[in-house]
């Protein structure tokens, strides 16, 4: 059974920084390609990340570039978020996601909200705010 399990959200003040973790069970990790979504209410879904295996490519949303940082450990089958100079606009539910067909690489929809991916954590809640 695939699980998603997502952990690291909270309450930070603006400027500050919080490393969100998607730990992965039920499927081969290290051959699949993780997205990061996130969720405001009354907003439409917004892609954060899309890591590819290996050397392949990592992809950000354009107004995420240099504060949003993915990595991946695949011994712990863990996806991290580093996320830097938060703002209140980064409020939201975060979550990971995959699907079958993203091995090793991210496909050119990975960020499309229209795109419901097979596979998701139940998300973590972010909330910027002073």
């Amino acid at each position: 059974q695939v699980q998603l399990v997502e952990s690291g959200g909270g309450l930070v003040q603006p400027g500050g920084s919080l490393r969100l973790s998607c730990t992965a069970s039920g499927f081969s990790f290290r051959f699949y390609a993780i997205s990061w979504f996130r969720q405001a209410p009354g907003k439409e879904r917004e892609g954060v990340s899309c890591a590819g295996t290996g050397d392949r490519p990592t992809y950000y949303a354009d107004s995420l570039k240099g504060r949003f940082t993915v990595s991946r450990d695949n011994a712990t089958k863990t996806m991290y978020l580093q996320m830097n100079s938060l703002k209140p606009e980064d409020t939201g539910l975060y979550y990971c996601a995959t699907s079958g067909s993203m091995t090793y690489s991210c496909p050119g929809w990975w960020a499309d909200p229209d795109v419901d991916l097979a596979y998701r954590g139940q998300g973590t809640q972010v909330t910027v705010s002073s």
